[in-house]
């Protein structure tokens, strides 16, 4: 059976782009490590953020858009983007969440702790401790790798039909039915990052698109041409696939699940690195080339941002 080993990236909308990049670099400590454009919308950025070479399982991206609508988080969307904290560094990522003005709860799925909180659009994030993933060295001001983010553990869905969602992600998608705690399916794959989703069981409102939501959820692929056998499969079980489409750091399709979310499918190469030196990713705005002769106008366009220590971190 073909098989996805998990999350390659998440993406989401959101109002404010430096407010945007105030909390997941300077706050979470991920590395901006692709600025770029929507580019179906190319007066709209889209933000990349993830470890230090941008990793599939590690990489959540953002459409920064001012004058867009607040959306409502519920069923046909992703509920919440859970990332994995080293061993031992909860109190760690407690005091820095108190240090920002971060409020936070703590809960327990699975057997394991969770720090749960919103970012200034309202999106729901999560932090668990486990041993796997890579050590991320990407540090901004008194961060450390020590407890620095590693990568997704998990993103947990909202579905209008869970168990027709569920039955995607076992016998299409090619995850493992690892257990059910509440109102809580858990599914697994073979990865170290990004390898778990979770389908909330209860009743939610209708999911509304727009800031502070999840667009889309994207999952691996190793190449295009096992892209192209996800697009015949999903062809075959009677789903309606997108063509391949180039976006330039992967090849992607889309479709939608049963349950409303809309899944993508993305290659792995050929990562951010296509057009950018690793030690600069991020650094400058990266257009497709049928844009270039567009740049200085969009560079006019496009509000300024830049990655800081904000203050009170050293």
């Amino acid at each position: 059976m073909q098989k996805t080993v998990g999350i390659h990236h998440i993406t989401a909308m959101v109002n404010d782009a430096q407010r945007n990049v105030d909390f997941y670099a300077g706050v979470l400590g991920l590395r901006l490590v692709k600025k770029t454009i929507n580019f179906d919308r190319p007066e709209v950025y889209h933000l990349y953020f993830g470890n230090e070479s941008g990793q599939p399982g590690t990489v959540i991206t953002f459409f920064p858009w001012a004058n867009q609508l607040k959306g409502r988080i519920g069923t046909g969307q992703v509920g919440s983007t859970s990332y994995i904290i080293p061993k031992d560094s909860l109190e760690s990522w407690k005091d820095r969440l108190k240090k920002f003005r971060v409020k936070y709860i703590s809960s327990v799925r699975f057997g394991e702790k969770y720090l749960q909180f919103q970012d200034p659009d309202g999106l729901e994030i999560e932090l668990t401790e486990r041993n796997q993933g890579p050590i991320n060295n990407w540090n901004i001001g008194d961060m450390s790798s020590d407890f620095s983010i590693r990568g997704f553990s998990e993103a947990t869905l909202i579905s209008a039909q869970p168990h027709k969602t569920a039955d995607v992600l076992e016998n299409v998608l090619g995850f493992d039915f690892a257990g059910q705690e509440e109102s809580f399916i858990r599914f697994t794959s073979e990865a170290l990052i990004g390898n778990n989703i979770d389908i909330k069981l209860t009743p939610s409102v209708r999911g509304l698109m727009g800031a502070g939501t999840v667009h889309h959820i994207a999952f691996r692929a190793k190449d295009e041409e096992d892209l192209l056998k996800w697009r015949s499969l999903l062809q075959d079980r009677g789903y309606y696939p997108t063509e391949i489409l180039d976006r330039k750091y992967f090849k992607a399709l889309y479709f939608h699940e049963p349950g409303g979310v809309l899944f993508e499918i993305a290659t792995d190469p050929p990562g951010f690195t296509v057009d950018e030196p690793k030690n600069t990713i991020g650094e400058k705005l990266m257009l497709p080339s049928w844009l270039e002769s567009k740049r200085h106008e969009l560079e006019e366009t496009l509000p300024p941002i830049e990655v800081r220590t904000l203050k009170g971190d050293k």
